[in-house]
């Protein structure tokens, strides 16, 4: 079972590096390199639902580069599951969608981690047109952040990375909030959580029955941040839940009543 794997951001990828080992036999991980990121630092960073979809799809549906080894390839055939958290998962909730409005196999299982299902607009300023006081502003909780503090010497060293980061995430949770004309899709999704945080929502209360039909499970992992690099419970989880898919996957398709 190949495990398509998205970051919270490009520069992020290799929050999956331990995660051959620690997902468990039958499962491959495979990190997505976004450009911006580790090797394609140099490279513009995606900030559309369709740029983005223009630099992902092809692992699904066509020849695609493959970001380890350079040359392109066909894409990836047989069940596969689609992993991401933060804006990660909003990446591979993008993707699942897209493939289903294609009328094109999707994952067997979509898993989201440290994200919520699409919601009303928030609280931060259209990123697309903020300026980068008003978005220093709010990315400082509301509040000035003094020029000459860590803070704010940090937040104008990475803004034009954070920028980017945000305007992606903006247009994709814009495009999730959009009716799917395919209708919702039918994947099963897991959602997991870190077990200090706030108790999920149910799923139905949360949003997430406007992302599928299908089963919604929501499991929680221990740990401070079980989504940081090195964290071995939430690669375990993921790896249980791949095992799964791909014994469903197998199963044959029940015969046609008569």
């Amino acid at each position: 079972m190949r495990l398509h794997c998205f970051a919270h951001s490009a520069d992020g990828v290799r929050v999956f590096d331990g995660w051959a080992a620690g997902v468990g036999p039958g499962v491959q991980p495979a990190p997505v390199l976004l450009p911006g990121g580790a090797a394609r630092r140099g490279e513009p960073r995606v900030t559309t639902r369709q740029g983005l979809l223009d630099e992902v799809l092809g692992l699904f549906t066509g020849p695609h580069r493959d970001p380890h080894t350079g040359p392109h390839t066909g894409p990836h055939t047989g069940p596969y599951v689609l992993y991401g958290h933060g804006l990660g998962a909003m990446i591979a909730f993008t993707v699942t969608r897209a493939l289903h409005e294609a009328g094109l196999p999707g994952p067997a299982l979509l898993a989201v981690g440290s994200c919520p299902p699409p919601s009303p607009p928030p609280s931060l300023p259209d990123v697309r047109r903020a300026s980068d006081s008003e978005l220093l502003h709010a990315l400082g909780g509301g509040g000035a952040v003094p020029p000459g503090s860590d803070e704010g010497i940090w937040l104008r060293a990475v803004l034009p990375v954070l920028r980017a980061d945000l305007e992606l995430a903006q247009a994709l949770d814009e495009a999730a909030r959009e009716p799917s004309p395919a209708g919702p899709l039918t994947t099963p999704v897991l959602v997991v959580a870190a077990r200090d945080d706030p108790p999920p929502r149910p799923p139905q209360a949360g949003g997430r029955g406007r992302w599928t039909r299908g089963p919604v499970f929501v499991r929680t992992v221990p740990g401070r941040d079980p989504f940081a690099r090195g964290a071995r419970e939430l690669p375990r989880l993921v790896g249980r839940a791949c095992r799964v898919a791909s014994r469903l996957a197998a199963r044959p398709a029940p015969a046609p009543v008569a």
